[in-house]
């Protein structure tokens, strides 16, 4: 069997939690059945040891097969290219291929809709499960239903971001951890500023529905999170105000970091993947499609 599953990048700005799209940057997962379970890395990853011993893709494999009441030794070769706590949805790809692979290998009928609220057992966030498992662009939110459990839907609306627009992504060296991210934001919002967010990525989705690309550079400010995420990497700022003045149509902190997602017309993204490389030599750049499949296999 094997699994394939894009990068995400999620929030867009105003979007917190709720808007996200799949980036053609891929993990793949080979999976063979044997005598003994094994784990082997290649790509981003491949030097973290607990990544071997403790692989969190392979407990999920196990416990999707439990509630199956099923076992199985296998060899898992993993092949990523999605870089680790870079605000590019490695988490969020793990969980999805995982789930994704045991229904396979236990002959569940692939619904797309029960992979993603399994998924959101493990990630209580949307934003990015969402696109790694349906691709292209989309706006999620939980719906809560049982009055004795915790039980939850994960309601989208999709749609698929055309070839005429490309993402132009800039990684740097450092990692952010979401956790410790989320930690620093305010408790509190005042008014002002969560109308001006809803407001916003309202406008926001619009836009991608719509495929009014000139609306984006509006639509995704942000009064909620991003600054104070960027101050943990100052020069997230100077790489933001670059891309913007050079052709950039959207320029947004992709999930909490430290990764910067710009998105601009096909035609404009070599000159801008030039510009941010002259400019941010400790980032690296990445031009890239977008993803309208998400998880599948390959």
């Amino acid at each position: 069997m094997n699994i394939i599953v894009p990068a995400t990048s999620a929030n867009l700005g105003p979007g917190f939690d709720s808007l996200g799209l799949a980036l053609g940057l891929y993990n793949k997962i080979q999976i063979t059945p044997a005598h003994i379970t094994s784990v082997q890395i290649m790509g981003e990853g491949e030097q973290y040891l607990k990544l071997k011993v403790d692989n969190v893709f392979v407990k999920i494999f196990s416990q999707i097969l439990e509630r199956y009441d099923r076992q199985a030794h296998c060899k898992f070769l993993f092949e990523n290219a999605i870089p680790v706590s870079r605000g590019l949805g490695s988490s969020s790809a793990v969980i999805v291929s995982a789930i994704y692979a045991a229904l396979k290998y236990v002959g569940e009928p692939l619904d797309k809709q029960k992979i993603l609220n399994l998924a959101v057992e493990y990630e209580n966030h949307p934003d990015n499960i969402t696109p790694a498992v349906f691709g292209g662009f989309n706006v999620a939110i939980l719906e809560h239903y049982g009055k004795k459990t915790q039980a939850q839907n994960v309601v989208h609306i999709h749609t698929d971001i055309p070839d005429s627009v490309r993402a132009v992504v800039a990684i740097p060296m450092r990692s952010v951890s979401t956790k410790h991210s989320r930690r620093a934001l305010p408790k509190f919002f005042n008014l002002k500023d969560c109308v001006f967010n809803l407001s916003h990525s309202s406008l926001l989705t619009a836009a991608f529905l719509q495929r009014d690309w000139e609306k984006l550079r509006l639509a995704s400010r942000d009064r909620i999170h991003q600054n104070t995420r960027m101050k943990a990497l100052p020069l997230l700022f100077a790489l933001q105000r670059t891309a913007l003045e050079h052709g950039a149509l959207l320029s947004t902190l992709s999930g909490s970091g430290s990764s910067f997602l710009n998105i601009c017309y096909k035609d404009d993204s070599e000159n801008l993947a030039r510009v941010l490389e002259q400019n941010f030599p400790k980032c690296r750049i990445l031009t890239l499609e977008f993803d309208n499949l998400g998880v599948r296999e390959f």
